[in-house]
């Protein structure tokens, strides 16, 4: 019963909590799954219990109840979709590299990258982790890989599209913390606008992002080093999250937002996003949609990777990619998706 009790308690703070208070983003690392599985496992282990079986099913059922919204499991994919893609879909491929081709695995990057066969790639760590960034040659490198693509760069994030570009802007994020790493452009550029002209009339805003993450588990919660690491990233991923808000608010286009956020399902920062976007998970047939982390020995219990579409964007398909085999630690996202009347650009049909 006191199990019971305490688990709807902190299910309760964090639904007060999350997202409002800089230091609770260490206890977001929580796998979102717990929401449900916590208050299962009470139940089970209290059944055979006499006195107890009753109150703590309810205390189960009220955490269930309160904390089943925040555990990613994907029910509103049962619905499917927005139906076949028509000709002239989009498919868009978003992924987080994982500190570009580090660790000799450039041709494995590459190859992953081909395969997918996108019209439009939404890349993040487009940089190394102890230097400014990549060299004019991985440029080069980029630009021989997708002839015909046009490339949109800013800090660490890279845009690839078939689609002509009418329109680059990496979003200003006012009140950003001085840089402490890297180039002034990888710290500060955590989202970038592009503008895609697909035809027949019709234009997409693509907002590739990655927000820095929430916590850097490399010191211990029992030193302040731990503690002033977290306000840190929180000053960073704050004036991020009203960016985006403030762009997409006043963006009349239909709109791509996807990336790297590292927010899980379960973080109150969700809450942040800008309104009359709805998460592409509607169109994608995973109960359980997660990314991270895609390292052998390392549970995949976390969705860090997100991808949201406004009320003019159609999802007809939303998966995640398998293992990349070591080249990063998160999947990568695929989606089919559509933008007004059907016209003749795109490959989704081919």
């Amino acid at each position: 019963m006191g199990a019971g009790a305490l688990w709807l308690a902190f299910t309760v703070a964090h639904l007060v909590l999350s997202g409002r208070w800089w230091l609770w983003l260490a206890v977001d690392a929580i796998p979102p799954v717990a929401f449900v599985g916590v208050p299962l496992l009470l139940a089970a282990t209290a059944a055979p219990c006499g006195r107890s079986r009753r109150p703590v099913a309810l205390l189960s059922a009220a955490a269930l109840l309160l904390g089943g919204q925040l555990s990613g499991i994907n029910l509103r994919g049962l619905a499917g979709g927005d139906g076949p893609p028509p000709p002239g879909a989009v498919r868009v491929f978003s992924w987080n590299t994982g500190y570009w081709d580090e660790g000799g695995q450039t041709e494995r990057m590459y190859a992953l990258l081909r395969a997918a066969d996108a019209d439009v790639y939404l890349l993040q760590e487009y940089w190394y982790e102890h230097s400014p960034g990549p060299t004019g040659a991985e440029l080069a490198r980029l630009h021989a890989e997708f002839p015909g693509f046009e490339i949109a760069v800013a800090g660490e994030l890279v845009t690839l599209s078939r689609f002509p570009i009418l329109r680059r802007m990496p979003l200003l994020a006012p009140e950003m913390p001085p840089p402490l790493w890297g180039s002034a452009d990888a710290w500060n550029h955590k989202v970038l606008r592009t503008d895609l002209d697909l035809g027949s009339g019709r234009k997409l805003s693509v907002y590739n992002l990655h927000l820095p993450v929430q916590l850097v588990p490399d010191h211990s919660p029992l030193g302040g080093e731990f503690y002033r690491v977290i306000r840190q990233q929180h000053a960073q991923r704050e004036p991020q999250w009203r960016a985006l808000a403030a762009d997409v608010a006043a963006n009349r286009s239909p709109v791509l937002v996807a990336g790297d956020l590292n927010t899980s399902p379960a973080m109150g920062d969700l809450a942040k996003l800008p309104g009359g976007l709805r998460d592409a998970s509607y169109a994608s047939s995973s109960r359980y949609p997660a990314t991270w982390s895609d390292v052998p020995g390392w549970p995949r219990l976390w969705r860090l990777d997100w991808a949201f579409v406004s009320a003019a964007v159609r999802v007809h398909s939303y998966r995640f990619g398998g293992s990349t085999g070591g080249v990063s630690d998160h999947r990568p996202q695929q989606l089919v998706i559509s933008t007004g009347q059907p016209g003749t650009s795109g490959s989704a049909s081919r």
